[in-house]
């Protein structure tokens, strides 16, 4: 049995290749990119607006907050894939409205994560910079996030790692990630079980290295500490 999953797995890899390791890993290396770095910068906005002293932006962006991340995320890619062309004046591709949902979760989460590691700088440096002469944003530009960054890499990296994953789901939507290319292939060859254990071992390959740059990174950072 073992010998025999094996060699269809070998023919799989020898015929669809192309299907899993270009498009499919690409579109999902993409994906998560996309995902990470925008989610990012909108992550800071929503954090600034928990952090505001305006309470009109501090209600809206808990509100916000609490609103995505108390539904689940394939209910946001559904509404994302159905209602955004409904309600945008311009066409978008499905490629786009799937990625705009997962940009708006991972800010969400991306918030709280950023708020923590902000919170968590002493006080006294952004005291020590003001009396300097910088300004708020200068002291928070260059003295308190970058701090931020250093106490909150580890879980950056882990997020990182957790929108890799979570772009299975968007094989709902068939726009040609890892899991997408496992259903074509499967839908082909009619072989379940080998193709899932081949989307498997690509996902851990993708994390794992992964998880060991976001390592390397983190020992580079205590070490210029």
């Amino acid at each position: 049995m073992i010998i025999e999953y094996f060699e269809n797995i070998v023919k799989i890899m020898s015929e669809y290749w192309y299907t899993f390791l270009v498009a499919g890993v690409g579109k999902t290396l993409l994906l998560t990119a996309i995902t990470v770095s925008c989610g990012a910068v909108l992550g800071v906005i929503i954090c600034l607006g928990r952090m505001s002293r305006v309470r009109a932006f501090n209600a809206l962006a808990l509100g916000f907050g609490e609103l995505i991340r108390g539904t689940p995320m394939l209910l946001q890619l559904y509404i994302a894939y159905f209602f955004l062309p409904k309600l945008l004046p311009f066409n978008i591709s499905e490629f786009a409205r799937i990625a705009m949902a997962y940009i708006v979760n991972s800010a969400c989460y991306v918030s709280e994560v950023f708020r923590s590691g902000i919170q968590a700088v002493d006080a006294g440096q952004s005291e020590a910079a003001r009396s300097l002469g910088l300004t708020s944003w200068q002291t928070f530009m260059h003295v308190v996030l970058p701090q931020a960054i250093k106490n909150i890499l580890p879980a950056l990296g882990n997020e990182f790692v957790t929108i890799t994953k979570d772009t299975s789901l968007a094989s709902t939507f068939f726009i040609g990630e890892v899991m997408t290319s496992c259903l074509i292939v499967r839908g082909k060859t009619y072989l379940t079980m080998e193709s899932l254990i081949i989307v498997a071992i690509i996902y851990f390959c993708l994390t794992w290295v992964m998880n060991r740059f976001v390592g390397k990174m983190e020992r580079r950072l205590q070490t210029g500490d």
